[in-house]
């Protein structure tokens, strides 16, 4: 496998933004495209400012993919990487990066999981329901959801005294520590 990774993000990118500092700092720059489903999303920013190529698609090009799958092939992408990505990924992509596209989600699927589920709302549910820990799931990517095979997992507990902020907070700090971490390993482990 190649070494050159698309990342699709909505919001303000600092997922975004420590997965390219994080090969940065290696002496690669493995991050050759962002791509984000929002037009004013800080992303944008973030990528511009750290000189990584950077598109705005709107929602009929997420719903059929040619033009976002055409970029990604002018790039020569092998990896795609989601990284607080809040659309569905159209089936032709998806079939065009079988087992090369994953996605990181701020809770322990299959749990707190799904449409919807996202941000604060997991928080929120994960606190709700009285949960003792909490934490993040790295998966690839499939047609459903945060269904597809779990990647891996890594825990934090879950205070009493949690409010949505401060779980955030911790598993925040579990995703910038193990998401660029396990990309290294899957982009290293696969020929």
């Amino acid at each position: 496998m190649g070494k050159k990774i698309a990342i699709l993000a909505s919001g303000s990118g600092t997922n975004a933004e420590n997965i390219i500092r994080y090969f940065r700092e290696k002496g690669l720059d493995y991050v050759s495209l962002v791509l984000t489903n929002r037009q004013n999303a800080f992303v944008l920013e973030r990528a511009k400012g750290l000189n990584v190529p950077c598109a705005y698609f709107g929602k009929s090009d997420w719903e059929n993919g040619e033009a976002i799958l055409s970029m990604l092939q002018e790039y020569r992408i092998d990896f795609v990487v989601l990284a607080g990505f809040l659309a569905r990924v159209p089936d032709n992509i998806l079939h065009a990066y079988p087992n090369k596209m994953i996605n990181i989600h701020p809770s322990l699927l299959p749990k707190f999981g799904g449409k919807g589920m996202y941000g604060d709302r997991v928080h929120e549910a994960v606190i709700a329901a009285g949960e003792k820990e909490s934490g993040i799931t790295i998966h690839y990517t499939n047609e459903h959801y945060d269904e597809g095979a779990i990647i891996c997992q890594e825990r934090c507990v879950v205070m009493p005294e949690d409010t949505p902020d401060s779980l955030a907070h911790r598993i925040h700090a579990l995703e910038y520590e193990f998401y660029p971490k396990v990309i290294d390993e899957l982009l290293n482990s696969t020929k």
